[in-house]
């Protein structure tokens, strides 16, 4: 890519998957537009990448109990203090609940996740999974999350899957809030 135009941080490659998968939805194409999508190997680099992207407007995505990291990190580039999470969106960061995987199983529902499961070729394993003591009983929420999150590779390709899979007028607001701000 030419110097960008924008980025948009992320905290790992599954992020960064599943918002260009939307970007993509939403007739984007950010290459094109010179807008970058960095995953950053986790929130606690933040201060790292925004000082590579200084003069580039920025934008992120965060999980909701990293935010003190992300104020912290937009204030020692200079960008306020004492933030609240309305001063870090109006900065162009936009916290997910638990995580983004979260916000999209929420977003999709049960019967949604567990057909994505399935087109992965992974509902055998999911089973399997369920009947394991420590998630018996457990919110099925819990259990896509925990299930996607621990096997290898999952993450990755269900990032994908599941924007693909999202009903357009159900995107989790952190998604569409940060896309739309580059």
């Amino acid at each position: 890519m030419l110097e960008p135009r924008a980025v948009i941080l992320v905290e790992g490659e599954s992020d960064a998957l599943a918002l260009r998968a939307l970007a993509v939805r939403r007739g984007r194409n950010l290459d094109a537009e010179r807008v970058g999508v960095v995953a950053m190997g986790g929130v606690t680099n933040l201060a790292t990448y925004l000082s590579r992207c200084d003069g580039v407007p920025v934008a992120g995505l965060y999980d909701a109990a990293e935010e003190h990291y992300v104020a912290r990190a937009l204030q020692g580039a200079g960008r306020g203090t004492g933030l609240s999470r309305k001063d870090i969106e109006r900065l162009g960061f936009f916290g997910c609940d638990r995580d983004l995987e979260d916000e999209l199983i929420r977003a999709l529902g049960a019967e949604a996740v567990e057909a994505v499961i399935h087109s992965l070729g992974g509902l055998g394993a999911f089973r399997t999974f369920q009947k394991q003591p420590q998630w018996r009983g457990r919110a099925i929420q819990e259990q896509f999350r925990r299930f996607i999150g621990a096997n290898s590779g999952w993450k990755a390709a269900a990032a994908r899957a599941l924007v693909d899979a999202l009903d357009l007028e159900r995107v989790p607001p952190p998604l569409d809030h940060v896309l739309s701000r580059v």
